[in-house]
């Protein structure tokens, strides 16, 4: 699951589209405007999104929307704030280590 949401982080693109629906849900080609690429290429990165599950595609009409869906990032989140919280653990350590070292 998380090998999935971070390869489709990864790219600058997919991130930037991402930012974009944090905003709220948006079209396709919405999503598509701010690149010089071509409708099948920013629908090939929309589909890693899609696989990675963090968004969720919906049509309404003709139109086909996105939305993000805060569960999966919930979950990569999660994951990065506890390596965070076991690094912050572990550099307090060195650092009291290297404090009491400098005294003696």
């Amino acid at each position: 699951m998380l090998d999935s949401v971070f390869h489709a982080l990864a790219d600058p693109a997919r991130r930037t589209m991402l930012e974009r629906l944090t905003r709220g849900p948006a079209s396709v080609s919405e999503l598509a405007e701010p690149f010089s690429m071509s409708l099948p290429g920013v629908m090939q990165h929309l589909k890693v999104l899609d696989d990675a599950g963090l968004t969720i595609s919906e049509k309404r009409g003709r139109v086909r929307w996105r939305r993000l869906n805060l569960e999966r990032m919930a979950a990569a989140e999660a994951w990065i704030g506890e390596r965070r919280r076991i690094w912050t653990v572990r550099l307090n350590a060195l650092e009291r280590h290297l404090a009491s070292a400098k005294d003696n």
